[in-house]
């Protein structure tokens, strides 16, 4: 019977033990792991190409907790292991020998000096906030660390003690403690920095300055020690493991602040890696506080740089802002090099190629340069001058504004603003029509890290034939179209652009043209707001930006004096580079007159011309026309003249507003011969342009003419040309003869409001009339 109940209590037992069994088993499945082990409050750490730091920001709580390493070095590894917990490979999360001799140390003491800690349970206490150390925190933490074993492998377990354990101060985490300390990364540290890591956290307030250091010195020295006893070093490492002295703290770079505010702005990831070059960042921000430091004397107060590696299409530096001000006043907080602004005259390459490509010109085509007037806009040459008519590649390379608004009006704004968006611009927050014509003088509005991106993919894709999106951060690529403009008009458009000297900058451009070859543009928006410089070597496309960062305007700025010398100067760091071939198979070659850039039609001197191969140019020169001359060099007709006496030739005639610029600044100009006396009457019915032009007032244009002193209304200067250097006009206004002028036609008019007719007949007999309108009084 005793035996039957004692049978009875073993099964019991037997059974008791085997629930309890399942029951910790299943609290070690399903009990819910420390919400910290996956929600933490890190601090952002933006690294370069190699994995250099660039710029940092602490955590909110004001620890530098950097993201968790990928994986414990080896050196770390075997270092901490041999320190903390030799066992941690075999034991389940709790070490029974190292209990047991806890246990002995604490019931000698009388109170708890060791607690047997495996890695597992220093990495629960860590979780929970490091709690007091008492028996039954102990528990607790024995606890959890079984339940971390259960669902955590051993390297996950490792990784996650090393990313945080402190490391003294407010500095948490191996790979803030390397970076903090030893300026690298964890995968590249030493024995000795290794060592003194893994012993680190169990005094970490040795590591400061005015603690006892030595003892930290001898800690470190006794696990090198050991570890050459295991094997892990000899004895020539050991002595110069040992020699390394202890670390201090080291301040994080700050190289690039302003682009860490940009890509954490929305949130991010606390680990970034980009593609800049640490290095180089380091070398253009000097280059910008030098210039800087000029330019805030000239009331310029900041500065944005961004390089690019267009053979990579990866950004190398970027400097979003360069203050030299009142950091408050001028915005100093502010990445301006990704806020947009006006963006002055650097869209003009962008048509310029759009055209190519639509074949609406050819690089010598003439684009005309005269006073302009649509619709009361009226845009001028930055020198207030002009040229008549100007060579397509040379309006672009001299930034000319005038050729490039009728370019526009040509090409079309609507399509212009849609190329626009196609090459990559996000900032055309406004319809084509809310631009209009100042689109290309820069009514719009971009930033410098997309226009400069532009610019790479620009000869990215003359040199390649295609060019991928620029990427800033490794790995990420954002999804845009084929770049719109050919390979052929891409470098077409880029050798105009290295071709003709700058204003203000002809002799610092010869000295770097002398160099390399480089495609550079500049601009200054409306006001003296903005001044950009972006250009292209070979390898690398650099933009700049200067200005004030809250819109003031200096008096001084200009794209080519402000701007420009800081852009050469860093092509100066980046070195020299080859020019892209000509992409031949992105060519083709037509035949074009060399005066004029139209095609040829028999009846001018012509050359061999290269435009993008699909393009359909197709229009025959307009300015060269034959005329039949007599024996004295007069024009004559079959009229007024036998053929058997005449004597062709060919003519390059351009209408006479351009011609009266042009020769100007063409002295070999030679404008068409008179007609004959007697062959003039006839003459007007085979010649119906009129050889004159009205310059002033411009076609279109109200004329306000203000009131005299005396009450009496004034008068407004008329200026017409001709294209005869000694032809006399008569004037006349509503039908009433005003009186003749010769050589120089300018006449003051005095005209109610309303609208007038002015009538101008030459000494031949060839009539203009102009139609103006006279503005009111208010």
């Amino acid at each position: 019977m005793k035996g039957r109940f004692t049978g009875r209590r073993r099964r019991w037992a037997l059974a008791g033990a085997a629930l309890a069994l399942l029951a910790g088993l299943a609290f070690l499945q399903f009990a819910p792991l420390p919400a910290a082990l996956t929600a933490s409050d890190y601090a952002t750490l933006m690294l370069d190409r190699q994995g250099r730091p660039l710029a940092a920001r602490i955590a909110a709580d004001q620890q530098w907790r950097f993201a968790p390493v990928a994986r414990v070095p080896d050196k770390y590894r075997r270092a901490l292991l041999t320190f903390e917990d030799r066992r941690f490979e075999a034991h389940p999360g709790v070490d029974p020998l190292a209990v047991l001799r806890a246990a002995r140390d604490n019931l000698a003491a009388g109170r708890v000096v060791s607690g047997g800690s495996t890695l597992t349970m220093q990495l629960a206490r860590l979780l929970r906030a490091d709690p007091p150390r008492t028996f039954p925190e102990k528990a607790r933490e024995a606890v959890l660390a079984l339940q971390l074993e259960w669902h955590l492998d051993k390297d996950e377990i490792l990784r996650q003690y090393a990313s945080r354990a402190p490391f003294g101060g407010n500095t948490v985490g191996l790979r803030a403690a390397a970076w903090r300390y030893f300026q690298r990364p964890p995968e590249q540290l030493s024995w000795a920095e290794a060592a003194l890591l893994a012993v680190l956290p169990n005094s970490p307030a040795l590591i400061h300055p005015g603690r006892d250091r030595e003892r930290l010195r001898a800690k470190r020295d006794r696990l090198l020690e050991t570890l050459r006893e295991q094997g892990a070093l000899d004895r020539d490492d050991l002595a110069l493991a040992r020699l390394e002295p202890l670390p201090r703290v080291q301040a994080l770079p700050s190289l690039a602040p302003r682009l860490l505010d940009t890509l954490t702005a929305g949130g991010g990831a606390p680990l970034l890696r980009t593609t800049l070059d640490a290095d180089l960042q380091r070398r253009v921000r000097d280059l910008a506080d030098h210039h800087g430091q000029r330019l805030g004397r000239q009331g310029v107060h900041n500065l944005a740089v961004v390089v690019i590696d267009h053979r990579a299409m990866a950004v190398r530096a970027y400097l979003g802002n360069v203050n030299h001000g009142d950091p408050l006043t001028y915005g100093a907080a502010v990445d301006i090099a990704a806020r947009p602004r006006s963006t002055g005259s650097v869209l003009k390459p962008l048509l310029y190629g759009s055209m190519l490509d639509a074949g609406q010109l050819l690089p010598g085509t003439l684009v005309s340069d005269l006073p302009t007037n649509y619709g009361g806009y009226s845009p001028e040459n930055f020198d207030r001058e002009y040229r008549g008519a100007v060579p397509a590649h040379e309006a672009l390379a001299r930034s000319l504004n005038v050729p490039a608004v009728r370019m526009l009006r040509r090409y079309g704004v609507g399509r212009f603003h849609d190329q626009l968006r196609a090459l990559g611009m996000t900032t055309l927050f406004r319809p084509a029509d809310g631009y209009g014509l100042t689109l290309v003088l820069g009514g719009a509005e971009g930033t410098l890290m997309e226009l400069t991106g532009i610019y790479a993919r620009l000869i990215a894709t003359a040199r390649d034939g295609a060019a991928p999106p620029s990427a800033l951060l490794s790995g990420v690529h954002p999804v845009a179209a084929p770049f719109p403009i050919s390979p052929g008009a891409a470098w077409l458009t880029l050798d105009a652009l290295r071709e003709v000297a700058r204003p203000g900058t002809a002799r610092q451009w010869r000295l770097y043209r002398s160099s390399q070859p480089i495609a550079w543009k500049t601009g200054t928006s409306y006001g003296l707001r903005d001044a950009w410089a972006i250009g292209s070597n070979g390898r690398y496309t650099v933009g700049v930006w200067a200005g004030n960062g809250n819109g003031e305007p200096a008096p001084h700025l200009g794209g080519a004096d402000t701007a420009a010398p800081l852009m050469l100067d860093v092509f100066s760091l980046l070195g020299t580079e080859p020019w892209p071939a000509a992409p031949l198979n992105d060519l083709k070659t037509v035949r074009a007159c060399v005066d004029d850039g139209y095609l040829a039609g028999g009846r001018c001197r012509a050359e061999d011309v290269l435009a993008p191969l699909h393009s359909h140019f197709q229009t025959v020169t307009p300015h060269h026309r034959r005329v039949h001359l007599d024996a004295n060099g007069q024009r004559v007709h079959s009229g007024c003249e036998s053929v058997a006496n005449m004597r062709a030739r060919d003519w390059f005639v351009l209408p006479p507003a351009q011609a009266w610029f042009y020769r100007q600044r063409h002295p070999d100009y030679r404008p068409l011969p008179a007609w004959r006396a007697d062959c003039a009457a006839g003459a007007r019915a085979l010649d119906t342009t009129p050889p004159m032009a009205v310059i002033y007032p411009h076609a279109g244009a109200g004329l306000f003419i203000p009131r005299e002193l005396g009450g009496e209304r004034g008068r407004a200067v008329f200026r017409v040309v001709h294209e005869r250097p000694g032809a006399s006009l008569f004037w006349h206004l509503d039908d009433q003869y005003l009186g003749r002028t010769d050589h120089f036609h300018e006449w003051a008019l005095r005209a109610s409001p309303g609208w007038h007719t002015l009538t101008l007949v030459d000494d031949q007999g060839f009539r203009l009339q102009r139609r103006f309108k006279v503005l009111g009084d208010h």
